[in-house]
């Protein structure tokens, strides 16, 4: 099993199940033909990205990297939340950041494995 628990959260679960909703109708719309499909789907699909971001910042997502296992199940809230999280782009958008993370200025090249 993998350190990282990607997606495991109230907010990755209702944010894909919304988006899978929304890529239904868009593939509706394609196959009828329908523009009020097409757009409806498209909607859903950018509301899945406002109410993942929402729920993140609510403290039902979880901030980037590992986190320790006791912290895993579904139900398990983010308490640092409202502070914001070192790294995240969704907290880094909000205007919350902690006064630990550093301001980046420039992309850094990061390794992708140890062979670089």
């Amino acid at each position: 099993m993998s350190l990282y628990d990607e997606g495991h959260t109230i907010a990755g679960w209702t944010g894909c199940a919304i988006a899978t909703v929304g890529s239904g109708v868009v593939g509706a719309g394609v196959c009828t033909g329908s523009a009020p499909a097409l757009v409806g789907g498209a909607v859903l699909v950018a509301a899945s990205v406002l109410v993942t971001w929402v729920l993140h910042l609510s403290g039902w997502g979880k901030p980037p990297g590992v986190r320790p296992r006791g912290e895993w199940r579904l139900s398990a809230r983010d308490t640092e939340a409202r502070g914001g999280h070192a790294g995240c782009v969704g907290c880094a958008l909000a205007g919350r950041r902690p006064a630990s993370a550093p301001v980046v200025t420039r992309a850094e090249s990061i390794p992708l494995s140890p062979i670089e």
